[in-house]
């Protein structure tokens, strides 16, 4: 019988597979359900990542099943200048909900490659060729996406295209600014553009930003910012793209997280969410920027663009959120696991923050409350003993920060299910304490 101590098992992954980041867990996940995986032991594990923070729906949810099913038999791949109903059928589901004027739709396979396409329309249509992200974004691994990147991977592969450049996220935990105390993000924001126009030749594209910066350590832009930062834009002729591979489809108590500040970019890229952890991204723009790329030549062929069989599946994944109310449960839930965390940084001052919105919350390990020093050690213990009651967690350690986990369960995730990941969270810090 398989056991997560296979000595076969894991002398061939050694032998054999690529290290892409970080370690692999000591464990042989064997199948996964709902909120849970299960190992080779049979040990039961609450995910409270929902994947790569992807599985809104759980996994293996039925519909979601019965969909691939269908079509890997009748309709999962085409030439990419051949057109279906899924794909139609869902560029025009995501025109109706996404806000403003964003109904012209692009289907490709990764957030990497979305916002990949998102630039060079950005590039296309502004005729410039400068990028600005945040210092902490994370947008992808392929060559554009990577160069707006600055949470990792930076070192050991030469220089990013010209015209890369980034500006600190708005932490109000650490704040770089501050007056009276709090976190002053709009001196904070005139001061970074400031230096963007002393460094700018004048080329300014695109900003490419996360309305809540996941990897970076779930760093929420405050109310009042996304707007903000669109007139900065505004002000300079470039386009506003905004990323929400883990904001969209519901998981901050909207269906986009941009929809509370009222600001509609002028490209939206979703991926992760939008196929319930299948693979499956989507550029949204205007009719406007849409057609002058054309215009202009837009070239963007991929060998998995307008697939129709993750089309089936993200129209199936829309259709199930809408009707089972999982955006207005996205709320409530995450008010539940908010003040279940709350009540933990209560009790361990080792939780300097808890923040976020919805079911994405992220809770930051520090040495010390009052003076907010990291511990990297005490993250990653707490991340083991975890796992070894029976938790999926995520750490993301940071330069300057404390680790932060990031928890993100599905959308689906019961108030019992919830409850059991903070308990285990709490266990786990008692013995790491």
């Amino acid at each position: 019988m398989m056991r997560n101590d296979d000595p076969d098992f894991w002398m061939r992954a050694h032998r054999h597979l690529i290290r892409y980041g970080g370690t692999f867990a000591p464990l042989i996940i064997e199948r996964a359900e709902g909120s849970f995986v299960y190992d080779a032991d049979g040990r039961k594990i609450l995910d409270f990542t929902s994947g790569q923070m992807s599985a809104i729906l759980g996994h293996g949810h039925r519909e979601i099943a019965a969909v691939v099913a269908d079509h890997v038999g009748r309709l999962d791949h085409l030439f990419s200048g051949m057109l279906t109903r899924p794909v139609v059928d869902l560029a025009t589901e995501l025109a109706r909900l996404a806000p403003g004027a964003l109904e012209r739709v692009l289907l490709l396979t990764t957030g990497a490659e979305a916002n990949e396409a998102a630039l060079r329309m950005a590039k296309l249509a502004t005729g410039g060729w400068e990028v600005v992200s945040f210092a902490q974004s994370w947008h992808g691994m392929t060559a554009g996406a990577a160069s707006a990147t600055y949470s990792a991977g930076r070192k050991g592969y030469g220089p990013a295209p010209t015209g890369s450049f980034a500006i600190p996220a708005p932490n109000a935990y650490r704040p770089a600014f501050a007056k009276d105390g709090a976190l002053d993000w709009q001196t904070e924001l005139d001061y970074a553009f400031a230096l963007i126009d002393r460094q700018s030749t004048g080329n300014l594209a695109a900003f490419l930003a996360e309305p809540i910066l996941s990897s970076g350590g779930i760093i929420e832009l405050p109310p009042g910012y996304l707007a903000a930062l669109k007139g900065k834009c505004v002000e300079r002729g470039m386009l506003l793209i905004l990323d929400e591979a883990q904001t969209g489809i519901g998981r901050t108590g909207l269906m986009f997280a941009c929809e509370r500040d009222g600001v509609v970019p002028d490209i939206l890229t979703l991926s992760k969410t939008l196929g319930a952890g299948l693979p499956l991204a989507a550029v949204l723009t205007t009719p406007e920027i849409e057609d002058l790329c054309h215009a202009r030549g837009f070239l963007f062929y991929t060998t998995h663009v307008s697939d129709p069989l993750p089309a089936a599946v993200g129209l199936k994944v829309l259709e199930i959120v809408e009707r089972d109310g999982l955006v207005a449960r996205a709320e409530t839930a995450g008010a539940r696991l908010a003040a279940r965390l709350h009540a933990l940084q209560q009790r361990f001052p080792c939780i300097g923050d808890v923040r976020g919105r919805g079911l994405l919350r992220g809770v930051e390990i520090v040495a010390d409350r009052a003076t907010k020093v990291p511990a990297p050690e005490l993250g990653d213990a707490i991340t083991r003993r975890c796992l070894d009651f029976g938790l999926s967690m995520n750490i993301v350690q940071l330069p300057g920060m404390g680790g932060v986990f990031r928890i993100a369960p599905p959308l689906t995730a019961t108030d019992d299910e919830i409850d059991l990941g903070v308990d285990i969270l709490g266990r786990a810090l008692e013995a790491c304490l």
